[in-house]
């Protein structure tokens, strides 16, 4: 076959992906937004895959252990479909800078799982995300292991840490991806198109104002919005949000004595408070004017921008990027930890049209126009990817906003 001929038959090709960890499924939901299309979801958490099975219904699921997942059952599973691409966010609390960062934790070692899923379907691409915290220095050995696994089987992998803001998604929130391609010369990764300049333009990011104004369906509902589970339920709350403007929130002393008669003060020691300040701001309002902070996983985190309540899944959802006709089930706790756990649609839709540019172009000298860096198989001894995990540390975090003039 013809270079032109192959070119012709990649780009009509769709892209067959296994989304592994895949929580409610925010990752696929983003590549198929791409046009890539999910083919299994696998996840232990029974309230997310029934999320994810409902908003997703070209895939197959498995709901279980994934050490139970063995070739001839993920062969079924998968029914004889060529497989593209592996995705996925292995659990990540042991290289959270948020907990204890632990890099020997047991829970680690389900990246293994998601290797041996790789060796088993060997696709031409394979995507892990992670907290940032998986680039820090104290988890270089685990970073140099994840590489040194794909490496051998052939892959070109790439790392940097992405904003979700830089892609369309009103909030701020940063994912370390890794990128590995057996096709191209060195992965790829999605350029920004929000929060940046560009040709002497200044494009702004989504606001929270601008997502909270279209949370209906098509068919005109407002699905996963229970007004009544956002109510704040201390009446002592509810007096000293009253008094927070939009934007605002607690976090120093300073900021107390601005916003709250004596009264409604928290009784807190400022000066016993390591650096004097809350770890986080409390009764956080969110701007309209601007993009939300990273959506956590319960409802308690933030308050709505004008209204004296907390935010509904739906509203956290729409900040994450989720469409509206995007359903999630399960007790309320579940959809808020499928929601603050789930990769931003918009986010995986520009790493999957950043997929799908690969496997059409195949093509080295538009590969190496905007690669960071990659190891390959060819030349790469442990020593070379010692040497260089430094250097891709140093590369990897792009994300910083260019202002407005």
């Amino acid at each position: 076959m013809s270079k032109r001929a192959t070119q012709q038959k990649a780009k009509k090709e769709k892209l067959n992906f296994l989304d592994i960890f895949s929580g409610a499924g925010g990752l696929s939901c983003g590549l198929e937004m791409a046009g890539m299309n999910c083919i299994l979801g696998i996840e232990c958490d029974k309230n997310a895959i029934k999320t994810f099975d409902h908003n997703h219904k070209n895939a197959t699921t498995f709901c279980g252990d994934i050490q139970n997942l063995t070739k001839p059952v993920l062969k079924e599973l998968i029914g004889g479909q060529k497989v593209h691409a592996v995705v996925g966010g292995p659990p990540c609390q042991g290289f959270s800078t948020a907990g204890a960062g632990d890099p020997f934790d047991q829970r680690n070692s389900l990246f293994l799982q998601f290797v041996k899923i790789v060796r088993y379907t060997l696709p031409n691409f394979i995507v892990i995300e992670n907290v940032t915290g998986l680039l820090a220095k104290k988890n270089e050995k685990t970073l140099k292991a994840i590489f040194s696994k794909f490496i051998p089987l052939g892959y070109k992998m790439g790392v940097q840490v992405l904003s979700s803001q830089h892609y369309g998604v009103p909030e701020r929130r940063r994912r370390t991806i890794i990128i590995g391609t057996k096709v191209n010369e060195a992965p790829l990764f999605p350029l920004p198109t929000h929060d940046i300049e560009k040709n002497g333009r200044y494009i702004p990011p989504i606001t929270v104002g601008e997502a909270l104004s279209d949370l209906k369906t098509r068919k005109g509902e407002t699905l996963n919005h229970d007004l009544g589970l956002a109510t704040i339920t201390k009446p002592l709350d509810k007096k000293r949000i009253k008094c927070i403007p939009e934007g605002k929130g607690i976090r120093y002393k300073k900021d107390e004595m601005k916003y709250l008669k004596p009264s409604l003060r928290m009784g807190v020691d400022w000066d016993q408070l390591r650096e004097k300040r809350f770890r986080q701001t409390r009764l956080q309002r969110l701007d309209r004017s601007l993009p939300s902070p990273t959506i956590m996983t319960h409802r308690h985190s933030y308050y709505h921008p004008t209204e004296d309540r907390f935010l509904t899944q739906r509203e956290a959802a729409k900040f994450q990027s989720f469409p509206n006709d995007f359903l999630f089930f399960g007790p309320l706790t579940s959809q808020w930890r499928q929601i603050g756990n789930a990769v931003p649609p918009l986010m995986g839709k520009a790493i999957g049209k950043t997929l799908l540019k690969m496997h059409q172009s195949q093509i080295k000298e538009e590969t190496n126009l905007h690669s960071k860096a990659s190891f390959s198989q060819k030349g790469d001894s442990k020593k070379a990817i010692s040497d260089s995990i430094t250097q891709f540390r140093k590369r990897a975090f792009i994300y910083k906003k260019k202002k407005k003039k």
